[in-house]
């Protein structure tokens, strides 16, 4: 019966964690058609790929929970840090860049290559 309870339980929390698998991971096509690489599990590092600005490190976010994600997002042509907030759903990801407390944001919507 222990062991029954055991196996159960263990069965339930692997389950579990690969439900919580963060989806953010992997390639994105930008609304400028260049290639961002998200990588990493908390901090998540954002990465261009293609484009003029290939290899520049442009945002790092945490997971927030339910599909969201915050941090910090740079923009690759003027090198200025904003506040970043991302929503991941399905194939689709809204990024943001936001200053003044997030009175002011611009986004983008990216999709998974």
């Amino acid at each position: 019966m222990l062991r029954r309870t055991g196996l159960a339980i263990a069965a339930t929390l692997y389950l579990s964690g690969a439900a919580l698998a963060d989806d953010i991971v992997g390639n994105w096509r930008t609304d400028s058609g260049e290639t961002a690489v998200i990588a990493g599990g908390g901090p998540f590092s954002i990465t261009l790929k293609t484009g003029k600005h290939a290899g520049k490190r442009i945002g790092s976010l945490n997971a927030a929970g339910d599909g969201k994600y915050a941090g910090e997002i740079t923009d690759p042509a003027n090198d200025k840090t904003y506040s970043g907030k991302a929503t991941l759903s399905g194939s689709n990801l809204k990024m943001s860049g936001c200053v003044l407390g997030g009175l002011i944001c611009r986004s983008q919507n990216w999709k998974r290559m």
